[in-house]
């Protein structure tokens, strides 16, 4: 049976949509995952992989006639086989358990496994909230946090993002515990207050598949799902379970001292004086004075780095020490001319904003240098 008859690119591009979630390992427990699922339903044909956490799905018009069937097949190894092929024409067609996939005089036989034994997520019926925004401004919502996102923390609850949806706002935020970011949004409709805590790994496969475009974005949210509908593709997730801190305490509230500096500018003098710190220790001090700002940094070998940049500054002065990586991290993922700071007294934490503008807040602990 034919499954797929289409132009290379066309069929390369929902395959590739899928394949991020693929299991790359085969010895998984359930070897299936390394596999995704192919389904044709007349002229439609619908490509679906899992983790069993997260599963991705994509639709596309990529074959004809009325016949209908299913099979699974090794995602990577067909996206590997799909991407080496010249452009043209390409068909795939399933016979005696194996995919055929033919290019030209390109001939490529392929293991398959039956689809009734594919394990799918079972979709919730019902989702508590449902609104819709545009791709590109959920794209920078997760911009503004998704770095903050904490990787292998031993609290869970942590290796995700919290999403919030109250009123006509949606709320993102994300924290390792040493530095915190926060960002809200502007939805259609009026909700009542719901968190969720979305996987780390989902975020990812979001921030990856999401196009930079005003096209719309449908996220539905239950106590322990959430979906995402775009584009032809449908991802869901599973969520993370478990209570998010209360960020609100921890963003900073009443600092007197500020100051306004160039994005570009501190963004520059931090890469050049993060040259020379220390691959484990990646330490800088920040010595704010009225009128200036000195960035400062050594490494083992006694080697030293030092920036000057000017600032309209008349508050105390104050010797803080950051992490590098936290403040280059955010200053990478945020575009706006200017940044304000606010700053305590050397042992609080500093509060880093956009004049002007409320619906971002990063918040970076200090660390002793």
């Amino acid at each position: 049976m034919q499954l797929v008859k289409t132009e290379r690119e066309k069929l390369l591009r929902p395959l590739q949509a899928v394949s991020g979630v693929v299991k790359r390992r085969s010895n998984t427990t359930l070897p299936i995952l390394t596999n995704l699922l192919i389904t044709k339903q007349g002229s439609e044909v619908s490509f679906l992989s899992t983790d069993l956490e997260l599963q991705i799905m994509t639709r596309a018009e990529l074959s004809s006639g009325t016949e209908q069937g299913a099979t699974t097949v090794a995602a990577l190894k067909l996206v590997d086989i799909l991407r080496a092929m010249p452009d043209g024409e390409v068909s795939l067609n399933l016979s005696d358990k194996r995919l055929t996939v033919q290019s030209g005089k390109s001939r490529f036989a392929l293991q398959t496994l039956p689809a009734s034994d594919f394990p799918t997520i079972a979709q919730n019926q019902a989702f508590d909230a449902s609104f819709t925004i545009s791709q590109k401004a959920f794209r920078q919502l997760l911009g503004f946090v998704h770095f903050a996102m904490a990787q292998q923390d031993i609290r869970y609850y942590l290796n995700g993002m919290l999403l919030i949806v109250e009123g006509s706002q949606l709320m993102a935020v994300a924290t390792d515990g040493h530095r915190l970011a926060f960002a809200s949004t502007s939805i259609e409709g009026s909700f009542a207050r719901q968190e969720v805590i979305i996987p780390r790994k989902t975020i990812l496969e979001l921030q990856r598949l999401l196009e930079d475009n005003d096209e719309a974005l449908c996220i539905d949210l239950a106590p322990t799902q959430a979906r995402f509908t775009f584009s032809q593709i449908e991802l869901i997730s599973k969520l993370v379970e478990g209570k998010f801190p209360d960020f609100q305490r921890v963003i900073p509230k009443g600092y007197t001292n500020t100051f306004t500096i160039g994005h570009g500018e501190f963004q520059q003098a931090l890469m050049r004086s993060a040259i020379l710190t220390s691959d484990k220790f990646k330490g800088v001090r920040c010595l704010i004075a009225p009128g200036q700002l000195k960035i400062t940094s050594n490494n083992a070998e006694q080697e030293e780095a030092q920036e000057e940049l000017e600032i309209a500054y008349d508050g105390a002065s104050a010797d803080i020490g950051f992490n590098v990586t936290y403040l280059l991290d955010a200053l990478s993922n945020v575009k706006a001319d200017m940044l304000q700071f606010s700053l305590g007294d050397s042992n609080s934490s500093v509060l880093l904003t956009i004049p002007g503008n409320e619906d971002f807040k990063y918040v970076v602990m200090p660390m002793r240098i």
